[in-house]
């Protein structure tokens, strides 16, 4: 016993007598919102350190979460519009304003998300961001500046067409109709008219936040990329991939707008190329304008330990998502940082070559995805503890 108190030690920060703690997250997709993630990790925390200072930093990288962190970090306001849901039923979404009204953020996992849209109806051909126009029609008679729409967490693959139309354009085929929702009318697409589109939209200001690179179409497209993950089989790639084609070459013909091999145009099924070519949308890395709102780097600098985490870390995660955003960050400041995660598939150790201290899956057994979904709060404190557990003896601490 008098060996153990000896080699006990306060637990003491960089900077202070208290260590400090961040906890950075983005959402869970379909389980918990990054704020979320942020309340479990801390408790986590505090079952071994209850005195730490923790510093709750909720992120987003367009994604979901995108609205609730900037209006946090800004002190701004949460609204709610009802508008065109992904399987064209009407749902309750919201968006923020921010900088005294000058600018609103808007997220399109909360208008056209995967989230909103039931396992058994996934199904890319057909879903639609209609709401996501009907919503940027809604904000540009508020009279703000610019908006930032975040599109990451989509459900849909339509190149924002859909989006189009809620704007006010008009997408007609060979015959003059009106095409019906989803992607694979696009394969019908012969002609655009901007009949209806606000005047505002060209005066405003669009940043399109975007978590990828990918191109519109081909084997690193938004059809190959991420139509399996929105219910897209072998056989509907091939031809949701050869709509898009045809949709870039009638958006450049009609508008001139070239968006086929833009990095980040296949970003949520195509809205990134459809902000560019409808909008006039500027795209930008959608953790680089969460984290400068944040101030990641002030909060860094003077860290102890960063702890961050997201649905699941893969081969894709190395390209501008938000742990990996968070990771080079705060390589500036040399602190440690550890990720957890629902899932690790292959390819996630190379965040490990970016700075990653260790990344930890959350399962404490062989669980089914429901049962794991369920759990997250619980499965997020209990691997925090055991980490806080494990970090504070590396630095010499006794918990």
């Amino acid at each position: 016993w008098m060996y153990w108190n000896a080699w006990r030690v306060p637990f003491e920060g960089r900077t202070g007598a208290v260590m400090k703690i961040v906890v950075v997250p983005d959402s869970f997709k379909e389980s918990l919102r990054s704020k979320e993630v942020c309340d479990s990790i801390t408790r986590g925390i505090q079952r071994v350190f209850p005195s730490a200072h923790i510093v709750n930093l909720p992120l987003a990288d367009g994604g979901e979460g995108t609205v609730e962190a900037m209006v946090a970090a800004a002190g701004g306001e949460i609204h709610e519009l009802i508008v065109t849901g992904p399987l064209g039923k009407p749902v309750r979404a919201v968006y923020g304003l921010i900088d005294h009204g000058e600018t609103a953020v808007v997220e399109l996992a909360a208008i056209a998300g995967l989230s909103l849209i039931p396992l058994e109806r996934r199904d890319p051909r057909f879903t639609t961001t209609r709401g996501v126009g009907e919503m940027l029609r809604h904000i540009l008679t508020l009279g703000v500046r610019r908006i930032i729409v975040g599109i990451g967490g989509s459900g849909t693959n339509n190149g924002g067409a859909g989006m189009a139309q809620g704007l006010g354009y008009r997408l007609l085929d060979s015959e003059g109709n009106e095409l019906q929702p989803g992607a694979a009318a696009l394969a019908s697409l012969a002609s655009i008219k901007p009949e209806d589109v606000p005047e505002e939209l060209f005066r405003t200001e669009i940043i399109v936040a975007s978590d990828v690179k990918n191109p519109l179409c081909g084997k690193e497209g938004a059809s190959r990329v991420y139509g399996p993950q929105k219910g897209a089989t072998p056989e509907m790639i091939e031809d949701l991939d050869l709509a898009l084609a045809h949709f870039a070459d009638v958006v450049e013909r009609e508008l001139g707008k070239s968006i086929r091999d833009l990095p980040g145009a296949g970003a949520a099924g195509g809205m990134g190329a459809g902000l560019v070519a409808f909008a006039n949308g500027k795209l930008q890395s959608g953790f680089d304008l969460v984290a400068e709102r944040c101030r990641l780097r002030e909060q860094f600098r003077d860290a102890d330990l960063i702890i961050t985490g997201e649905g699941a870390l893969d081969g894709q995660s190395v390209y501008g998502k938000a742990v990996s955003g968070v990771v080079r960050l705060a390589r500036e400041f040399r602190v440690p940082v550890v990720a957890l995660t629902g899932r690790l598939s292959p390819g996630y150790e190379r965040l490990y070559s970016e700075g990653l201290t260790a990344a930890f899956a959350l399962a404490d057994g062989p669980l089914s995805l429901k049962e794991s979904v369920s759990r997250t709060r619980e499965l997020l404190m209990d691997r925090t503890e055991a980490i806080v557990r494990l970090w504070a003896a590396g630095k010499g601490s006794r918990v």
